[in-house]
């Protein structure tokens, strides 16, 4: 009997310390929740969602995504200076290009997994002879997007246009803060991969960690090491592209950087993409305009998906998980499915010549700028972001909540007993009769009557 007590005692240790362990994601040190009670749901709906009034406030866009991220952010990450970095639009755009090479690199990885299971085992089949033709496609898709990444990268670390004040560099001295900055930049990262993974259903976490941490750190500064995802020679030559080189860790450069060390000339215009409007005949630029330039809320008019953002907000939780309840109810099937949330998105067989067509493409100057919308935290809500932990106290401790289930919860546990019945009759009867309170109204016909008298 004492051994079964025992038994039981260590099964139940054991569940508590895995349902401690699936209550938060490590993400480079910093531990983010992935679950929120009933009370903190409350307040970031009241306090830091995005309100009803603003644009497109019933389908998600990066803002929301950005507003989940940093209530779910531990305090040791979301500082002062990180608050107001993340408000800017290079990091916005940031942000999307980066959202947008992740969601092809998933679809990529994929696609190779798949292949390994075919090619090996009992029932394994030959590949197909334009299959190296078709990884070459995809190599060359999956550089384009890094070189989008790497461009708006390269603003944040030389310090350009609204991220000026936050270069690591001091004026003057030009004395360097290596320590702001490492421990900045760690949490700016956790803050991405956060997004990146909430805004693709929160897929394949592992991937995304194990890529990001490659991108800007290389195989030489990797926090975590994923042995599943191994990959061979060709495997990585399709997924990291040509100009992917490791040496030694003094001289080695981010994969990001060296992207843009070699540009082809057939890829030069993606560098513009989103400063100038492309004029010339490549389609291949066209369609990474239009992905990158059309808001997130009307991406499903192009027939894009990006993973949840443009999506009704109705279909979603507080913690933008979907429900597939409401799916139901709104009757979306294979037939009638604008959002993409049946028919997952697939991964589209490039032509296997357009790489070469692409060399005698022509791209003509350019007369117009063009810039994104994108939608900030005012002033006012900057400062609720920097006291984000003193507004949950203030809320948790006082239960100031305009929510009914929320009071009737906490009257319900209130164990104080109140006055007595004698106190409250005492309290009435002493208490002077009140008048009626007079309307406008009366009170102008009281004025005419005493007019009246007066005349």
């Amino acid at each position: 009997m004492k051994s079964l007590n025992g038994l039981i005692l260590r099964i139940l240790a054991e569940a508590t310390r895995e349902a401690k362990r699936d209550e938060f994601l490590m993400t480079n040190g910093f531990n983010f929740p992935t679950t929120i009670n009933q009370v903190h749901e409350l307040i970031y709906r009241q306090e830091f969602a995005r309100p009803p009034i603003s644009y497109d406030s019933d389908v998600i866009i990066i803002q929301d995504v950005k507003n989940l991220v940093a209530f779910l952010a531990p305090s040791t990450l979301l500082t002062k200076s990180l608050v107001e970095f993340i408000n800017t639009e290079t990091v916005a755009s940031f942000l999307k290009a980066l959202i947008i090479y992740f969601q092809y690199f998933l679809q990529v990885v994929e696609f190779i997994l798949i292949q390994r299971d075919e090619i090996t085992g009992e029932k394994a089949i030959l590949l197909n002879a334009e299959n190296p033709d078709m990884q070459r496609a995809f190599s060359a898709h999956l550089q384009q997007y890094r070189l989008l990444v790497a461009r708006e990268y390269s603003h944040i670390i030389l310090g350009e246009s609204d991220t000026k004040k936050f270069y690591h560099i001091k004026p003057i001295v030009n004395i360097s803060r290596s320590s702001f900055d490492d421990s900045f930049h760690e949490a700016f990262l956790a803050y991405c991969t956060q997004v990146v993974w909430i805004a693709l259903h929160r897929r394949a976490y592992d991937v995304i960690d194990m890529e990001m941490n490659r991108l800007f750190r290389s195989e030489h500064f990797k926090l975590t090491h994923y042995p599943r995802y191994h990959f061979t020679k060709p495997e990585a030559r399709t997924l990291y592209g040509p100009n992917y080189k490791i040496c030694n860790y003094r001289t080695q450069n981010s994969p990001l950087i060296q992207e843009l060390t070699k540009v082809d000339k057939h890829n030069l215009p993606i560098l513009y993409i989103g400063k100038r409007k492309y004029r010339g005949n490549d389609l291949r630029i066209m369609q990474i305009e239009l992905e990158y330039m059309v808001d997130s809320a009307q991406l499903s008019l192009i027939g894009f998906s990006l993973g949840i953002l443009g999506h009704p907000k109705s279909l979603y939780n507080t913690l933008l998980k979907l429900d597939w309840q409401a799916v139901r109810k709104n009757n979306y099937s294979a037939t009638y499915d604008p959002f993409l949330i049946f028919r997952q998105p697939h991964l589209e067989i490039p032509s296997l010549d357009e790489e070469k067509l692409r060399h005698y493409s022509e791209t003509y100057k350019s007369f117009y700028q063009v810039k994104r919308r994108t939608e900030f935290w005012n002033p006012s809500m900057i400062r609720k972001w920097k006291k984000r932990d003193k507004i949950v106290k203030y809320f948790e401790a006082e239960g100031v909540i305009s929510d009914i289930v929320v009071k009737c919860t906490k009257e319900i546990a209130d164990a104080s007993e109140g006055p007595s019945v004698e106190e409250i009759m005492k309290a009435q009867t002493t208490k002077p009769p009140s008048s009626p309170p007079v309307s406008p109204i009366d009170m102008e016909t009281q004025d005419q009557i005493e007019l009246e008298r007066k005349r």
